[in-house]
């Protein structure tokens, strides 16, 4: 094998796929059952563009797809696509960067990396493209619909130094978020409790069992029947402060998912969810400086 990998191109960088043995006669009929909800008239489109390549960095052209023999115990390098995709109106400001680190201040509604229906508008892709970063990684990740800091790897040489930070628990992360005011609701208070997914590919919820899910929370400012808060997550369970805030009766203002799941297609630009990824601290592990980025953006109350 030649190790060949095609280059990053706009962005967007090769997807591959192994080539197992199995009955498929062509190499249209395995990519038909691998990947149903993408017609072979894409893939062939993609062949005759050129964005399709074997293992040794050969194009494959739609007539080798579609005739015997299946080319098995292979890899198959391809361009991902998304027809049609909307664009995201708002845009990711970069805030620091140095040869290893880069530290982005995110938009509400843009995620971090590709999924779905998202590929160019991703600010991944984004920076990718505009800084010619080919090897550019997410150290971490936030939701789509929370704004503020995200940090990503430069150099793939000092990647794991730099992920072993969060799976360490020795970033310190501060979240800012607006939800409504209950006097009633004991603040600080450690919120602990055990989170899983709640039936629904896009929803979490606590439930009885081990805690895996630990929220540092205090108030910060009160208005009227709203208020900010500090939370900050010991642990980082998917949704983890949404879940918190909801089952102490204090839903974020403008949450598309809890209590009530909006419909997809339905994003509502000028009313984005009031959560902000506000600050992040720790050491360095390249140069051990001492750390300290916080996010330029405000929440609305």
């Amino acid at each position: 094998m030649s190790g060949f990998k095609p280059p990053t191109l706009n962005g967007i960088g090769p997807s591959c796929v192994g080539l197992p043995a199995g009955p498929w006669p062509t190499l249209i009929d395995f990519l038909t059952e691998r990947f149903p909800n993408v017609a072979p008239a894409t893939w062939l489109a993609r062949m005759a563009r050129g964005d399709v390549f074997d293992e040794l960095g050969a194009a494959i052209t739609p007539q080798q797809a579609s005739q015997p023999p299946y080319p098995a115990n292979t890899r198959l390098y391809y361009y991902r696509d998304v027809p049609d995709e909307p664009h995201i109106p708002f845009e990711e400001v970069v805030l620091y960067q140095d040869e290893h680190l880069l530290v982005v201040d995110k938009p509400h509604f843009l995620p971090v990396v590709p999924s779905g229906g998202y590929l160019r508008e991703t600010v991944l892709v984004r920076l990718k493209h505009k800084l010619g970063l080919a090897d550019l990684v997410p150290i971490h990740r936030i939701d789509r619909d929370t704004a503020g800091l995200v940090m990503f790897s430069k150099q793939p040489a000092s990647r794991a130094a730099y992920a072993a930070l969060f799976s360490r628990h020795q970033v310190r992360k501060t979240y800012h978020a607006i939800a409504p005011w209950r006097a009633d609701v004991p603040l600080p208070q450690l919120r602990q409790s055990r989170i899983r997914e709640a039936g629904h590919f896009m929803l979490q919820h606590e439930v009885p069992g081990p805690v895996n899910a630990i929220t540092q929370i205090n108030v910060l400012e009160v208005r009227g029947d709203l208020a900010r808060y500090a939370l900050k997550p010991v642990t980082g369970q998917r949704h983890q402060l949404r879940v918190h805030m909801l089952a102490l009766g204090l839903p974020i203002l403008n949450d598309g998912l809890y209590p009530t799941l909006t419909p997809e297609g339905q994003m509502d630009h000028a009313h984005p969810l009031q959560l902000l990824a506000r600050e992040l601290v720790f050491t360095d592990p390249v140069n051990l400086a001492e750390r300290h980025f916080v996010s330029q953006r405000q929440l609305m109350f």
